[in-house]
């Protein structure tokens, strides 16, 4: 896929064409930059003014707390944004790190480029505007689900509750995680030992099946 291909299913360009996409992003003046693996985005501190869309790749969203260990808080893929809360926040600093979790190529917009209506009256921004409300909405849900996932004290919990909503989400009982086994880990907020071990568990239980990122969910008998 093409990068306009990947730009038409985005939230932000919800009910454009491809011409009209190509159009706005001349006058919103994107620019794109290749990222390899691991390497910073954004750091803690870094002042955000644009919001990031990922072309090809995947970001990871992580936040360090005390002891130094690692948290993965969201993940953007193919097609998906970050940043857009601080960018809108205006002259916003980064609470969270922005690491490419593979070769990433990523199109940042100057949210202002958004918000601000331009002097050739692009017909365009009052969409952009409505969709990037709908976007921050839909993120602040999913935090609150994430919260729903690592709620229980359980780690057997907390991953059926993951598996299950992605289960859901992708509608079909099996399916590929964005997160190896140690982000997953730093996702749920566990220790990787003890959720291998539990998966290890789960698995000849017959809870679920995996192999790597491809998981199983398999549906229990009523009794």
């Amino acid at each position: 896929m093409n990068k306009y291909d990947i730009l038409a299913v985005n939230p932000l360009f919800k009910g454009m064409t491809r011409a009209e996409i190509e159009s706005i992003l001349g006058c919103l003046k994107a620019r794109h930059t290749v990222y390899e693996k691991d390497k910073d985005v954004y750091r803690i501190g870094d002042e955000i003014k644009s919001i990031g869309i990922v072309l090809s790749g995947c970001v990871h969203i992580t936040k360090n707390d005390m002891l130094g260990n690692v948290h993965i808080l969201q993940n953007a893929e193919a097609g998906e944004l970050f940043a857009e809360a601080y960018a809108c926040q205006q002259s916003s600093y980064s609470q969270v790190n922005v690491i490419a979790a593979q070769k990433s190529e990523i199109l940042f917009i100057d949210v202002n480029k958004i918000l601000t209506v331009c002097s050739a009256g692009c017909v365009f921004h009052q969409s952009l505007v409505k969709n990037l409300l709908f976007i921050i909405a839909e993120k602040n849900i999913s935090l609150v689900r994430k919260i729903e996932h690592i709620t229980p004290k359980g780690i057997r919990e907390r991953v059926l509750s993951y598996l299950c909503y992605e289960a859901q989400k992708q509608g079909k009982y099996s399916f590929d995680i964005p997160f190896n086994r140690q982000q997953l880990a730093d996702y749920l907020m566990v220790e990787r030992s003890a959720l291998s071990n539990e998966l290890s568990k789960m698995q000849k239980a017959g809870l679920i099946e995996y192999r790597k990122n491809s998981f199983m969910v398999k549906p229990q008998k009523q009794i």
